[in-house]
């Protein structure tokens, strides 16, 4: 074959599991996402973290492939969610910020899930720990593809202890499937083994089925909580705790699939929901050396740590420099089990070939990062990331470190003009090289332009041509 595309295909098809019909259906993979919260890109030993040790982390990357541009399509909780489940931008859905007990609107259920995509291939599901895409029943897990849900259905600050809003939340309900089963009002230091636990368990149940397991933990956003087994054993303090403990469940995985001989079957998949909210000081993550954080379009606040794992079929040890974001994941699941794609249009595409080869590039043209009420802050277009003027949150200068859960105060700060920058050289985003790349910038402004008329753009006042509806309740 003289097309090296089609030679990648071929070898990739066999490698994915080109066998007898008798022996795909035997062996389906099974899909384990684990999903942070507020988790920094550099909160890992694998991302250069000096005081956090994440062994079991580390090893994954070893035994795996290491993404160092992998973008989420929001820097906020819901709207990350929503284009991570669904392979869709989420404000394309109409899931902005994130909602809590007050939201009237959830998830569309006429929009598929990853679990709905893959139930009609007979996989179990299941999600344990943090939901965020609507708490009125129509939009609970056990409605949108889930077979089990035990967890909570919207961030752990959203409660009463919350420091700036007392009286406002109410207790935070614990839910087993669609139903309440308790109330949380002063202490979280189970979560993290809990939801370990019930996915250990899930793994054990179904070793003789197909199953999709989402274990999306409610840490290390704050407040932060941590069992006694790990209390006071960082260097990082409290938030190192947190991290060390969510790298032992990653173990404890890991170790549920060996036990089960389920490793060379599924594909692991681990990265955060967006970067570091870093007004929590000592209680937050870091982002180094990226530019911002949690809330921001820099890429502080959408670039993220991602190790993906799948012994025999992934090379391990590879880093894969090539951009991609969380919209890729549903496609690429499909790819890998034949499920059939969802029947709403959706923007993320197949990334499997960047699995398998560490120098193979995203199928994407580009990556557009929204914010706020469907602005388009920046885009991402291979080694390069334009953003448009817009206003965005920083840390305000002269606050003493706390290190108390209590947090620090916001500035806004007005990016005036458009600025470009050039990723492998500048991962800092520091040098604006944008009077040097004319012709760069002009494709970018030609990208913009399409997603004006698709998508639209708050900031211009581009209304869009194909967003969809949220689900509401009456």
């Amino acid at each position: 074959m003289k097309n090296p595309l089609i030679l990648l295909f071929v070898i990739i098809v066999y490698i994915l599991g080109c066998t007898s019909s008798e022996e795909k259906v035997q062996k389906t993979p099974n899909i384990v996402l684990i999903f942070t919260d507020d988790q920094g890109y550099n909160d890992l030993g694998v991302y250069g973290s000096p005081d956090i040790l994440t062994p079991n982390l580390d090893q994954m990357a070893a035994e795996g492939m290491k993404f160092i541009n992998f973008y989420v399509a929001q820097a906020v909780c819901s709207a990350s969610r929503a284009a991570l489940l669904t392979g869709t931008y989420s404000n394309r859905l109409g899931i902005h910020g994130a909602l809590d007990h007050s939201s009237n609107h959830g998830l569309n259920p006429d929009e598929t899930t990853i679990a709905e995509m893959l139930k009609p291939l007979g996989y179990q599901t299941a999600i344990f720990g943090k939901w965020h895409l609507g708490h009125h029943p129509e939009f609970l897990p056990t409605n949108q593809g889930f077979d089990e849900y035990f967890g909570i259905p919207y961030s752990n600050d959203m409660w009463p202890n919350h420091p700036e809003t007392k009286g406002y939340y109410p207790p935070l309900p614990l839910y087993h499937n669609d139903k309440v089963v308790d109330t949380v009002w002063s202490d979280q230091s189970m979560f993290t083994t809990w939801f370990t636990e019930k996915s250990a368990d899930f793994i054990k149940r179904n070793k003789d089925n197909p199953f999709f397991l989402y274990l999306a933990h409610p840490m290390p956003h704050v407040p932060l909580f941590v069992s006694d087994k790990f209390k006071g054993k960082s260097e990082r303090g409290l938030y190192g705790d947190v991290i060390m403990e969510i790298d032992w469940s990653v173990g404890e995985v890991l170790k549920a699939l060996k036990e089960n001989g389920l490793e060379e079957n599924t594909l692991v998949i681990f990265l955060s929901d967006n970067g570091p909210w870093l007004s929590y000081s000592g209680h937050s993550g870091s982002a180094y050396p990226l530019k911002e954080g949690k809330g921001t379009s820099w890429d502080g606040g959408v670039k993220v740590p991602a190790i993906m794992k799948w012994k025999g079929k992934i090379p391990e040890g590879k880093v894969q420099q090539n951009p991609a974001m969380s919209i890729d994941i549903l496609p690429t699941i499909a790819a890998l089990t034949g499920a059939q794609l969802p029947s709403l249009p959706i923007d993320g595409m197949n990334i499997s070939p960047m699995l398998i080869d560490d120098a193979m590039s995203s199928p994407q043209e580009a990556y557009f990062v929204y914010y706020n009420r469907n602005e388009l802050q920046a885009i991402v277009m291979e080694e390069w990331k334009l953003y448009f003027p817009h206003r965005f949150r920083s840390i305000a200068p002269d606050q003493d470190f706390r290190n108390d859960g209590f947090p620090l105060k916001y500035t806004m700060v007005d990016l005036e003009g458009m600025e470009l920058y050039h990723i492998p050289t500048d991962i800092s985003e520091e040098n604006n090289v944008i009077g040097d790349n004319t012709q760069v910038v002009d494709q970018f402004l030609k990208l913009a332009d399409k997603a004006y008329l698709d998508m639209g753009d708050a900031l211009t006042g581009k209304v869009g041509t194909n967003l969809r509806e949220p689900g509401r309740i009456n």
